[in-house]
């Protein structure tokens, strides 16, 4: 499908699902040069990063584990700015490597806030491997260690990314068709 209709909203594709299945391999490729000695938690955010996650971990050589965490910061096509922690973390990861995996990074609200609550269970350091990100809208200092794809600060669905809870399940990213 190359436009899809999610509620009042029309999305056209953007990336398709080969491209986002070559950027999670050269990620995961990236993450096991660089953890090769080590045992990282991957801290998966839900509801959207669960199939990038997946798909992530599944291509990982190094031994890991992952665990959920559930944050939400976005009320229809604009982000809040505000982050409700809708599930904690459940385990001890003190003295942990984490690399938290996230399905978009665009103003850096909700990374800024995991990281404040990974710093305050005292992990040992903290990555991202986000499949998107969107540079022009990131507002924090905070590095992103691993990008699938840089994109527009555009509103996307697809692939784990949603529109109020629909279009999680496309398995290509499409982009909000814009009028002409």
């Amino acid at each position: 499908m190359d436009q899809v209709q999610i509620l009042d909203k029309t999305f056209v594709k953007y990336i398709e699902k080969k491209d986002i299945d070559a950027a999670c391999e050269k990620m995961a490729g990236q993450i096991n040069e660089d953890y090769k000695n080590d045992e990282p938690i991957l801290l998966a955010t839900l509801n959207g990063a669960i199939i990038f996650a997946a798909e992530l971990m599944q291509k990982l050589t190094i031994r890991c584990r992952i665990s959920c965490i559930k944050l939400s910061s976005y009320s229809g096509t604009t982000s809040t700015n505000q982050v409700k922690q809708l599930v904690g973390l459940n385990e001890d990861i003190s003295g942990k490597r984490v690399i938290i995996v996230e399905d978009i990074v665009d103003t850096g609200v909700t990374y800024e806030h995991m990281v404040a609550l990974l710093k305050e269970a005292k992990v040992k350091d903290i990555a991202m491997a986000t499949m998107a990100f969107k540079p022009t809208a990131y507002k924090k200092d905070i590095p992103v260690q691993y990008v699938g794809f840089s994109i527009p600060d555009k509103f996307v669905i697809g692939h784990g990314l949603d529109y109020d809870g629909w279009g999680r399940n496309l398995p290509d990213i499409y982009q909000l068709k814009t009028e002409n």
